[in-house]
């Protein structure tokens, strides 16, 4: 299994500063096989390829291009060339799936119909139907199917999960969260597919907080009201850039959520972000307060070291991910965006190592579903409930839309 291919679907952001530096550091390590990057255009994988933090860090390693920039090809969009992709992978090889939103539910289906472990980034699909359908399809193969939440990773999210299991902080009451990311984000690839009709950024962004809630209380989320501000890409496609929304859980808690691609880029951090929660029990209340923008870290250069929304001030993140000097070759990277990652593809390896038939697989899949550590479908389906949810609601204007779970459902 260690020896079998990997292959990343999808060459944007996310797979330069997170996913393909986690793949090659596991490479490195000697535990995977060769990688492929496919996109639809051949600019996409050349960009990544050349990118100048992927060459200091991994000076020693490279991936195969789909389209094959090297050759002249990928001039014009190829939305299909992953197929061909899929078709050349052994059975039951890894598959990571990088891309918009919208286009995660036809990609995993075409995934586990070629007999693939999939890793998608986050959230899984935007309409229950389709999230019922993938489970199905990858349980029929014995298949695993993984989504990249990476907050659960974040130390400060393992530790609250654990004394939130010592029952130490009660019953929450009330919570606030709010992530913006930078306004260079406007600037990128999301101008040509971050439009109305398809996203918003609650979905993008704020679907981090609501799976936290749950993962740290276990609490489900019962309805879900969004309210939109639009606004203009560069390019002129609008957007809902700007969303307040209102979640209520299955105690009755409410917990708020702002999102945005709003936060200046003359600002020092790479966003910011953090979530507090107010919590009672017998006569006594607790509070639990994630303040994640503040890193304690504080530089000022002599110079603007360059590149999108970087300043001469910065508070830089190491906990997210960062490259680290340990005597080469090259760099090192670390952070929780590295172990959610790592997690994902570690356990599709020992899925492979460890079991021998249909029926073991089903089974070991069955146990990570219980384990609820890592997201599912199965035990994350909240997340796609209040996706879709969230849709309708900033669709309607902000009106409130229900979630039901026998069977799973969403009711405007």
């Amino acid at each position: 299994m260690l020896d079998q291919p990997t292959l990343l679907i999808g060459g944007g952001m996310i797979a330069h500063d997170q996913i393909l530096p986690t793949l090659y550091q596991m490479q490195r390590e000697g535990r995977l096989g060769p990688i492929t990057v496919c996109a639809q255009h051949g600019r996409t994988v050349k960009a990544l390829a050349e990118a100048p933090a992927l060459q200091r860090a991994f000076p020693d390693r490279s991936f195969r291009p789909l389209p094959d920039y090297t050759a002249g090809e990928g001039g014009d969009r190829q939305p299909d060339l992953y197929k061909q992709a899929l078709a050349e992978l052994p059975p039951r090889s890894t598959v990571v799936v990088a891309t918009p939103d919208q286009t995660h539910y036809p990609i995993v289906m075409d995934a586990l119909r070629a007999d693939q472990h999939v890793v998608c980034v986050k959230p899984l699909v935007l309409d229950i139907a389709h999230s019922l359908e993938i489970e199905q399809e990858a349980q029929k193969r014995g298949l695993f199917v993984g989504v990249e939440y990476h907050k659960r990773f974040d130390p400060r999210s393992l530790l609250a999960r654990s004394r939130a299991k010592q029952g130490l902080f009660g019953e929450l009451r009330l919570g606030h969260a709010v992530l913006m990311e930078k306004w260079y984000y406007r600037h990128s690839n999301f101008q040509n597919w971050f439009s109305c009709d398809q996203t918003d950024s609650f979905v993008y962004i704020g679907c981090h907080y609501v799976d936290l809630v749950h993962y740290l209380t276990g609490l489900l989320p019962v309805e879900v009201s969004v309210y939109g501000v639009k606004d203009k890409f560069p390019n002129g496609v609008e957007g809902y850039l700007w969303t307040d929304a209102r979640v209520i859980w299955s105690n009755g808690a409410c917990l708020n959520v702002q999102n945005s691609l709003s936060f200046p880029d003359q600002a020092g951090g790479p966003n910011t972000q953090g979530m507090t929660l107010y919590f009672s029990g017998g006569e006594k209340g607790a509070w639990l307060d994630h303040s994640d923008q503040y890193r304690g870290l504080k530089y000022a250069f002599l110079e603007n070291p360059g590149g999108a929304g970087s300043n001469a001030y910065v508070e830089p993140s190491p906990d997210y991910f960062m490259y680290q000097d340990l005597g080469g070759p090259g760099l090192v990277p670390w952070g929780y965006g590295v172990r959610s990652v790592d997690a994902l593809v570690s356990e599709i390896q020992r899925i492979e190592r460890e079991t021998s038939s249909l029926e073991e697989r089903r089974q070991a899949l069955a146990e990570v579903d219980a384990r609820g550590v890592l997201a599912t479908p199965a035990n994350s389906r909240y997340n796609e409930l209040v996706c879709q949810a969230g849709r309708l609601s900033i669709l309607a204007g902000g009106k409130p839309v229900r979630i039901e779970y026998d069977p799973p459902a969403v009711h405007p």
